[in-house]
C-alpha cells in the first residue's frame, strides 16, 4: 500500500491465478491485497490428487498445493483479506472495493474470481466427490485407467471428456437427459462412431452408489421413470461451468456465458485486469490458471508504470 492509503493493486479471487499473480505483484515490490473470499483456494480445494502439476513428481493434494502457493504469495509481502467481495465501482480511478462495509482503494485491479462447476445436486454426488465423482476428465481420468466410467451431459464439454476418457477407460457411457446431443455436429458424431462410448439416452442420474467409492450411477428414463444401475468406477460431471462474474455485471464485457472478455488480461475497464478460469472458456487448468496469473500481474505492473510515467513510457 502507498502512502496515501491506495492499493497499486488488489486481487480479488485466490485459486492458482491469483495467488500466481500475487507472487508476481508482491516481488515487483506492488505489496498486493488479496481479497481471497470464504471459498479460498478455488476448485483446487475440492480437488484430492493432482499430478499433472509439473515440480510434483509424487503428486499433490489440491489443498496441500494452494496452502503453497499462498505461503510464497505471503512469503514477498502479500496480505489477505479472508472475506468475500460485496460491491465494487470501477466507474473512476482508483477504483473502489468493498467487504461488507469496509471500502479497499486500488490504482489496479486482478479479478480472479474462477468459475465453479455445475453439479447434479444429488446426495450421493456430494458424498463421493473426489472419490471417484469428478467434473475434470483431464484431471482425474488417469485414475480409472482400464476401468469403466460415466459422463453426464450432452455439450460440447461432455463429448470432449467422452472421447479423451476413451485414451485410457475400459468403456465410457454417456448419460444425457434428451433424445439427441446438444453437441456440436462434428463432436456428437464422433462420439457415435467411437466403439468403446455407449449411450443412454433420455436418463437423468438419480444418485450415484458405492460406500466409499463410486460403484455404479443410478439413472431413471425421464419418460417411463424405470431405472437402473450401470456399474461404474467413475463419474464425471460435464454440464457446464459458472464464472463467478456477478460482482461485475455490467461494469467489464462478457460473453454470453458470463466469462469476462479480456485481450491478453487487459479488461475493457483500463487498469482492471483478468486471469484464470472467468475468462478461460477453453483449458480450465490449474497450470494454465497460474500462467495467466503471471501475466496479469506483469501486465498491471507495467500499466502502473506507464501510468506513474505517461511522458517515457514504452508500453
Amino acid at each position: 500500500m502507498s502512502v496515501d492509503g491506495v492499493n497499486e493493486v488488489i486481487i480479488v479471487g485466490s485459486g492458482p491465478a491469483g495467488l500466481t499473480a500475487a507472487i508476481y505483484a508482491a516481488r515487483a515490490g506492488l505489496e498486493p491485497l488479496v481479497i481471497e473470499g470464504y471459498g479460498a483456494g478455488g476448485q483446487l480445494m475440492i480437488t484430492t490428487d493432482v499430478e499433472n502439476y509439473p515440480g510434483f513428481p509424487d503428486g499433490v493434494q489440491g489443498p496441500d498445493m494452494m496452502v503453497m502457493f499462498r505461503q510464497q504469495a505471503e512469503r514477498f509481502g502479500t496480505r489477505f483479506i479472508t472475506a468475500d467481495v460485496s460491491r465494487v465501482d470501477f466507474s473512476e480511478r482508483p477504483f473502489r472495493v468493498w467487504v461488507d462495509d469496509d471500502e479497499h482503494v486500488g490504482r489496479s485491479i486482478i479479478v480472479s474470481t474462477g468459475a465453479s462447476a455445475r453439479w447434479l445436486a444429488i446426495e450421493g454426488e456430494t458424498r463421493l466427490r473426489g472419490k471417484g465423482v469428478s467434473a475434470c476428465a483431464t484431471c482425474d481420468g488417469f485414475f480409472f485407467r482400464d476401468k469403466p466410467v460415466v459422463v453426464v451431459g450432452g455439450g460440447d464439454t461432455a463429448m470432449e471428456e467422452a472421447l479423451f476418457l476413451t485414451r485410457m477407460c475400459e468403456s465410457v457411457t454417456i448419460v444425457h437427459r434428451r433424445d439427441a446431443f446438444r453437441a456440436s455436429a462434428i463432436m456428437a458424431q464422433r462420439v457415435l462412431e467411437n466403439p468403446k462410448i455407449t449411450v443412454v439416452w433420455n436418463s437423468r442420474v438419480v444418485d450415484v452408489e458405492g460406500a466409499n467409492v463410486v460403484e455404479g450411477v443410478r439413472v431413471a428414463d425421464v419418460d417411463t421413470g424405470d431405472e437402473q444401475v450401470i456399474p461404474t468406477a467413475a463419474m464425471f460431471v460435464a454440464i457446464g461451468h459458472q464464472p463467478n462474474t456477478e460482482l461485475f455485471e455490467g461494469l467489464l464485457d462478457a460473453d454470453g456465458e458470463g466469462y469476462l472478455i479480456t485481450d491478453g488480461t487487459r479488461t475493457n475497464v483500463e487498469g482492471v485486469f483478468a486471469c484464470g478460469d472467468v475468462q478461460d472458456t477453453i483449458y480450465r487448468q490449474a497450470v494454465t490458471a497460474a500462467g495467466s496469473g503471471c501475466m496479469a500481474a506483469i501486465d498491471a505492473e507495467r500499466w502502473l508504470e506507464a501510468a506513474a510515467h505517461p511522458a517515457t513510457a514504452t508500453h
